[in-house]
C-alpha cells in the first residue's frame, strides 16, 4: 500500500476517534516492512499537524481534537519501542517543547529520530525554567537544543533563554534548533530569536544535523525593537586641555 493511500486510511479512523482501526492500519503497515521511523515522520507526525491545523481554524471541534491528539500520542509511544537506532555516536541533544498535546507529541518524535541516529537525547518537554534548562546544559554540555512545537506565547520566553545561554557563554559549540510549532508559520522568527537553525518537522530536523554538525556562531546583532547603546566619546574641555602657565 502507497503511503499516501496509508495516511488517507490513517486520518479517516483518527478524526472519528477509532483507537483499534487506527492502530490496525498502522502496527499491519509496519508489519509489512514500513519503518517506525517513516510511519513516524510521514504517518504520526503529519496526521498530528493536520489535527492542529484543523482545530486552529476551527474546522474540527475540541472532542474531536483531543481524541485525534491521544490516538496520535499512543501510536508514538508504540513506535518508540521498535524505531531503528543507529550505534551510539557521542553527540548530545536537549528537547524540550511548547504546551500541549501536539508540541509534546512534536519533541517526542524528534527525541526519538535523533536517537535513531546515535544521540544521547535528554527529552524535558514543556515547563521547564530557562535557569534550570541553562544548569542541566552546563552538566551534559550537549551539541543541540531542540525547541519543538512553541506556540505565540512562548516567544518571549524562548528569546531570553537563548540570549542567556549565549550570554553566559555555556556550551559554545551547541546548536539552537527550532522544530515546527508557530516558526514554521512565521517566516523569519528563528532568525530573530537567535537561534542557528530551523526544521519545519522532526525528519527535517535529523536531516538538518546531518548536513549542519557544527555551530557556526551568528553575527552580533541588536535585538529587534532595541538600539545598541553607543560609547559616547569622552571630550575635554577646551579650557581645560591646555597646559596651564606655571604646570
Amino acid at each position: 500500500m502507497e503511503l499516501c493511500e496509508l495516511f488517507k486510511q490513517y486520518l479517516q479512523h483518527l478524526f472519528l476517534g477509532k483507537r483499534c482501526e487506527a492502530r490496525e492500519v498502522v502496527l499491519a503497515a509496519h508489519d509489512r516492512g514500513v519503518t517506525a521511523g517513516i510511519l513516524l515522520q510521514q504517518i504520526i507526525w503529519p496526521a498530528s499537524e493536520q489535527v492542529d491545523k484543523l482545530y486552529r481554524d476551527h474546522h474540527i471541534d475540541r472532542i474531536t481534537e483531543h481524541m485525534a491528539s491521544r490516538i496520535n500520542r499512543m501510536l508514538a509511544d508504540q513506535l518508540h519501542a521498535v524505531v531503528a537506532r543507529k550505534p551510539k555516536t557521542g553527540r548530545r541533544a536537549i528537547v524540550v517543547s511548547g504546551e500541549g498535546e501536539v508540541s509534546e507529541l512534536n519533541a517526542q518524535i524528534t527525541s526519538d529520530l535523533l536517537e535513531g541516529e546515535g544521540f544521547h537525547v535528554w527529552f524535558m518537554g514543556a515547563g521547564v525554567p530557562n535557569d534550570e534548562i541553562l544548569q542541566f546544559a552546563g552538566k551534559i554540555n550537549p551539541d543541540l537544543l531542540c525547541i519543538c512545537g512553541a506556540q505565540p506565547g512562548d516567544i518571549p520566553d524562548i528569546r531570553r533563554m537563548i540570549a542567556l545561554i549565549r550570554e553566559v557563554g555555556v556550551c559554545q559549540d551547541m546548536q539552537v534548533m527550532t522544530v515546527g510549532g508557530v516558526f514554521a508559520r512565521a517566516p523569519g522568527l528563528t532568525e530573530e530569536v537567535r537561534a542557528e537553525l530551523h526544521a519545519a518537522s522532526p525528519g527535517e530536523a535529523v536531516r538538518l544535523m546531518q548536513d549542519h554538525p557544527v555551530r557556526i556562531p551568528l553575527p552580533d546583532m541588536p535585538e529587534p525593537g532595541r538600539r545598541r547603546k553607543r560609547r559616547r566619546a569622552t571630550v575635554v574641555p577646551a579650557h581645560r586641555s591646555r597646559t596651564a602657565p606655571g604646570d
